[in-house]
């Protein structure tokens, strides 16, 4: 839900709670399982996955190999389950011409820095700006950036927030004006 007046523009941030995340995290925890009972049992020589028997896996190497698998991908499960339990990245972006001041602020991960809110002043934004990253593979990567005087660019919005390329530029084009600030490319 986004809302916006002639005076104030608030976009929300989903986070990590997208629907490829659930699924992710969810295929990588039936497969993590599979690995790591597969291992259990050519260890207890017993068949706890009726697909496997026991005796065509042998303990060593391979039963240690996939409980090692099994293992680690419980590990990286649990890591994506947290990060969608907590909503790490989701938040708010307000632009407010009125006060003259913009608010981004994002979900973190726990801990004193849980919280992550920036302040700016509408005067201190140089631009909004577009960059184009080229990334393994050939993939290219556009990203939204608020340009603030003095500082790093702060990146807004990715591509892969499910937007195409003209999306974005027309995102780019809106704040601009609305802000009324130039827009770069880079």
């Amino acid at each position: 839900m986004n809302w916006r007046s002639e005076r104030i523009w608030i976009e929300l941030r989903t986070g990590s709670r997208k629907t490829s995340n659930f699924c992710w995290a969810f295929i990588l925890f039936l497969g993590s399982l599979g690995f790591l009972l597969v291992g259990t049992s050519s260890y207890l020589g017993r068949n706890l996955i009726f697909l496997f028997p026991y005796q065509q896996i042998i303990f060593f190497p391979q039963g240690i190999v996939m409980s090692f698998y099994g293992i680690a991908g419980l590990f990286i499960s649990s890591y994506l389950w947290c990060t969608i339990s907590w909503n790490i990245g989701s938040g708010y972006d307000r632009f407010d011409r009125k006060k003259g001041i913009v608010c981004l602020f994002r979900w973190g991960f726990p801990g004193k820095n849980r919280r992550i809110f920036l302040r700016f002043l509408l005067k201190e934004i140089q631009s909004i700006r577009i960059e184009v990253k080229e990334g393994l593979y050939t993939r290219r990567a556009l990203f939204l950036c608020m340009e603030i005087r003095g500082q790093v660019a702060i990146p807004l919005i990715r591509t892969d927030a499910n937007l195409t390329p003209r999306e974005i530029e027309q995102k780019a084009a809106e704040l601009a004006y609305f802000l009324r600030v130039p827009i770069e490319m880079n």
